[in-house]
């Protein structure tokens, strides 16, 4: 009777845990996702100039690394901001570059596309029984092949190279997005920074990899 009282008590915590995960991280997610937002409104209306890609590596994965480095302190969370802010920072010159070009459509339609993904993904990951784990290995092979083909086309240039790179890139955030969901619900993954910074950055390349999408359907249809 002990035992098992034991056993109940133990994992009523665990539940308790893991929810308090999942709330904290959709919380943190739905605040970097507004400051986000607001940066890039700001680097609109200021029209800032586009990042240098190697600025924007070493900025990406500089905050990557010190978000990850603290993210059992509250530093981390600064290091969260600092990150989403930089990428809010990288979306203004390419949104204008749409909307400058009358694509605004397409930009809303890419931020619908990438809320409906995301929000189907989850729940999905929350409701479903299935073990999503075999993802880790597709992940790994998805995240070789797309390195490949984006050095390829950085000399070849091909726009149809491009497009399915973007293709792959909305496979694999998805993806990610499933795994790191029912990750957290089945208490492999207990730090709600870290389950924060992998949603937002699937959400990011989701998000700018149906707007690549949409816009050369939307220049091949005028």
């Amino acid at each position: 009777m002990n035992e098992r009282m034991v056993n109940r008590d133990s994992g009523y915590a665990g539940v308790l845990s893991t929810n308090k995960v999942l709330r904290n991280t959709y919380f943190l997610l739905s605040l970097t996702l507004l400051f986000s937002a607001g940066v890039a409104g700001v680097a609109m209306v200021m029209n800032v100039p586009p990042v240098h890609w190697i600025f924007l590596l070493v900025g990406f994965y500089g905050l990557i690394f010190l978000t990850e480095r603290n993210r059992d302190s509250s530093l981390g969370l600064v290091f969260v901001f600092a990150l989403t802010g930089f990428m809010g920072y990288t979306l203004g010159p390419i949104l204008n570059m749409y909307v400058g070009a009358g694509m605004g459509h397409v930009v809303m339609t890419a931020l619908g596309g990438t809320a409906l993904t995301f929000f189907a993904c989850s729940a999905y990951a929350l409701t479903t029984k299935r073990d999503l784990s075999f993802l880790n290995g597709m992940l790994m092979a998805g995240f070789i092949a797309i390195i490949v083909a984006v050095v390829a086309n950085i000399f070849l240039k091909m726009p149809m190279l491009s497009l399915a790179i973007s293709g792959m890139f909305v496979l694999f955030s998805s993806a990610a997005i499933l795994l790191t969901t029912q990750s957290i619900i089945r208490g492999g993954e207990t730090n709600y920074i870290s389950a924060t910074v992998t949603l937002y950055v699937s959400i990011y390349n989701l998000f700018l990899s149906l707007l690549q999408i949409l816009g050369v359907v939307n220049s091949s249809d005028n």
